[in-house]
């Protein structure tokens, strides 16, 4: 999951919120440097990771994308998902998705000094973007994986992924909506964390 499903992911909590952000840029022990909630976020993403690498539905789509990025399909799969995630919002949350975006980055700013530096850098731009919310359109997920591509070592190959992503369309939506009910359970059981959904929402809707 990418920064998108790993908030919705937080809770209610501004603290877990934070951790669960920051948590790809907080390495082995020293997410025991932070307060005790944003501890908890931090592990919190590493499980969401870790479950989510092992999912069969994660498996079975990112097989899709080995041509292009071999190892690295995984990481594109989680912005495909967030992509999924942006256009179905109103399914999962009961906030509609500018709010969800505009409460986020009020939370982000807040707490700018406890963000690692690598943070800090590219957050203003991720606001100016309103990123969180472009992962809804096609052309944002493209600019989403050029960026990693240019920062990083993800293959540039979003061309290769916008195709697969078109020619795939209802099976990688298909398998996002059979996923998540199992991440939102897992999050549930595991960290007791409960997300605010619509009312009357159950987490097997949309499988």
């Amino acid at each position: 999951m990418n920064f998108l499903a790993h908030l919705y992911l937080s809770g209610d909590s501004e603290k877990v919120k934070i951790g669960n952000f920051i948590g790809d840029y907080v390495k082995g022990k020293k997410y025991q440097y932070y307060p005790i909630e944003i501890q908890n976020g931090i592990l919190l993403h590493r499980s969401i990771d870790s479950f989510t690498d092992k999912h069969p539905m994660v498996l079975k789509s990112s097989f899709r994308l080995k041509k292009g990025y071999q190892r690295y399909s995984g990481v594109v799969i989680d912005i495909l998902y967030d992509h999924f995630l942006a256009r179905n919002w109103n399914h999962f949350h009961s906030l509609n998705i500018n709010q969800f975006v505009n409460n986020t980055h009020e939370i982000l700013i807040r707490n700018y000094l406890r963000l690692p530096r690598e943070v800090k850098y590219f957050l203003p731009f991720l606001i100016k973007s309103r990123r969180l919310e472009s992962y809804a359109e096609i052309e944002g997920v493209k600019c989403a994986l050029d960026i990693m591509a240019k920062r990083t070592s993800l293959p540039n190959q979003s061309q290769f992924a916008i195709q697969v992503l078109t020619d795939y369309y209802s099976d990688f939506e298909e398998e996002f909506h059979a996923f998540m009910p199992d991440i939102i359970n897992h999050i549930s059981q595991t960290h007791h964390i409960s997300v605010t959904t619509p009312i009357d929402w159950h987490p097997n809707e949309g499988k």
